[in-house]
């Protein structure tokens, strides 16, 4: 096995996630197989408990684990499902160890940094190595050199390195030049600074990348090597790209970084094939068409909360030679102004998920704007709980059907606490959470967006649509066109009677990449050009 970690300097928000991600890109159009992992230094267990606002949003995998947005670049820049073994906080590691001592497994001994947590970290690295088929797997570390949180994560890597043999690693270093307008000039500095807190630590870096909104010059390449003890060719440039994150790999590969690489860990491979993916960003970049489509929700203000419904969209929009401009709306806004005011005139209208009370009539709203104006709607879980209520309470007459979790006590409903929920008390990993199957109703939307009888999605709530309403509402023209079989449970409603009007309960966007757009957001961008086509 070989291995890369991926670490930053000077400040974090680098893009060192797209990085690893790039890099993996270029590697498996090589021919290798490849998978990622993220090391987060934080004390939280998961992600699944911080707010959006601080944390941007969270991604499920298939086996349920709540992760960072990062694992959301590797699944859509390579072609690997990742699982819990692929992310990995401290408060795992300090949660596994102290489980440990209170079981007696340390036989008596003092539990220590060094050797039980960082054998904590490595263990992982191991685990992920022996269930993993491929050749490469890269590791993206959190946060920055000299942060006191990460230094143990840095601590493991170095000793891992050493186990596994130095040249089966490769380090490489993300860091910042910045450019000093009054001086009219990049300052190499904070790079400098920022390798020589990595080589104090025993890592030395194999290759430097540096983010820079300008083109780096052949004097301040060769000024970092000599001071960072790499050679000229192992420092490359990550330019602002101009127009999507998918032109980072062909960035990247300017420098010939994956030649570098794959040279530093003895691996003999052609060139990376990349004509699928510049076709791709051809795509992205100069589509024929344009749409605009409203999201509607309440972490609006944080482009992060979101990420990866604005990645399908633009997934989507290359499918259908379209670009897809994002009319972001606040859901409290329109709770105060009303939907037509501030949505308008738009070619579709997507309601994600969220948690809590906030902005819901907003939202509620938007769902009664989009189905009496006719505008193409997706709800995306709490966008279908919504989608539920709002034609409970005008078209079947339930004026104060709503969820138990913004009403207890509504006399209708319509979605209502899992049974398996109550009596939870713990918030973290306590969700429906993960993949499960639907089986898909012949003859309707759902089935000719997807063109099969039945499709495994990746879940995170813990509200569902009340069975108990269903026969109120399926009479009233609400279609239920998928159901979980072995819970019962509704996964997708949609509307007949409405040119595109579909909801469901699962996440499609954490099912979208390149190249592989999800149907859903695919149907919804289609159904939005047609409806531009006739306004």
């Amino acid at each position: 096995m070989k291995y890369i970690f991926v670490t930053g300097g000077v400040v974090s928000s680098l893009g060192k996630g797209l990085a690893a991600a790039s890099i993996g890109t270029l590697l498996e159009r090589c021919g290798l197989k490849v998978t990622l992992q993220k090391f987060d230094p934080y004390l939280n267990v998961d992600p699944g408990t911080m707010s959006p606002f601080q944390h941007g949003e969270v991604y499920v995998l298939n086996d349920g684990a709540e992760t960072d947005l990062d694992l959301g670049h590797y699944e859509r820049f390579v072609h690997c499902s990742l699982s819990r073994l692929n992310n990995l906080t401290s408060g795992q590691v300090f949660e596994s160890v102290l489980r440990k001592e209170r079981r007696g497994d340390y036989l008596g001994k003092t539990v220590q940094y060094i050797p039980h947590v960082t054998d904590e970290i490595k263990n992982r690295l191991y685990e992920v190595t022996e269930k993993s088929d491929v050749d490469i797997i890269i590791t993206e570390i959190g946060g920055t050199v000299g942060d006191m949180e990460g230094h143990i994560f840095l601590e493991a890597l170095r000793q891992f390195a050493l186990e596994v043999g130095r040249d089966n690693v490769c380090f490489i270093h993300v860091t910042l030049l910045p450019y000093i307008k009054a001086a009219g000039e990049m300052k190499t500095k904070p790079t400098q600074q920022s390798v020589a807190k990595l080589r104090e630590i025993g890592i030395q870096p194999d290759v430097i990348i540096c983010r820079t909104e300008y083109d780096m010059s052949e004097d301040e390449r060769r000024k970092i090597a000599m001071f960072c003890n790499v050679e000229a060719k192992n420092v490359i440039a990550f330019r602002d790209v101009k127009n999507t994150i998918y032109e980072c790999p062909l960035d990247l590969s300017q420098d010939k970084i994956d030649r570098i690489v794959t040279k530093r860990l003895g691996l003999d491979v052609p060139a990376p094939n990349l004509a699928d993916w510049q076709r791709y960003v051809g795509r992205v970049i100069s589509p024929s068409h344009s749409i605009k489509i409203a999201v509607v929700g309440k972490y609006i203000a944080l482009q992060d909360a979101y990420k990866s419904i604005y990645e399908s969209f633009t997934h989507a929009g290359a499918e259908n030679d379209a670009r897809v401009e994002i009319l972001r709306i606040d859901a409290e806004e329109i709770e105060e102004k009303g939907a037509e005011a501030l949505i308008g005139s738009v070619d579709g209208i997507l309601v994600p998920g969220g948690f809590g009370d906030r902005g819901i009539e907003g939202k509620i709203q938007t769902v009664e704007y989009a189905r009496t104006k006719g505008i193409p709607f997706l709800g995306i879980c709490l966008g279908m709980q919504v989608a539920v209520i709002e034609y409970a309470r005008h078209i079947c007459g339930m004026d104060d059907a709503n969820s138990t979790e913004f009403d207890q006590k509504s006399t209708h409903p319509v979605i209502s606490l899992q049974e398996e929920q109550k009596g939870i008390k713990a918030m973290g990993a306590t969700m429906r959470l993960g993949a499960y199957k639907a089986l898909i109703q012949p003859g309707t939307l759902a089935h000719k967006l997807y063109g099969k009888d039945s499709v495994t999605e990746r879940h995170r709530h813990r509200y569902e649509f009340n069975p108990a309403y269903r026969g109120e509402l399926e009479n009233a023209g609400l279609v239920i066109s998928a159901v979980n079989d072995e819970h019962g449970l509704v996964e997708v409603v949609e509307l007949p009677s409405h040119p595109f009007f579909i909801a469901c309960q699962y996440h499609p966007e954490f099912q979208s990449a390149p190249n592989r757009a999800h149907p859903l957001f695919s149907g919804l961008v289609s159904a939005a050009l047609e409806h531009k086509s006739h306004s």
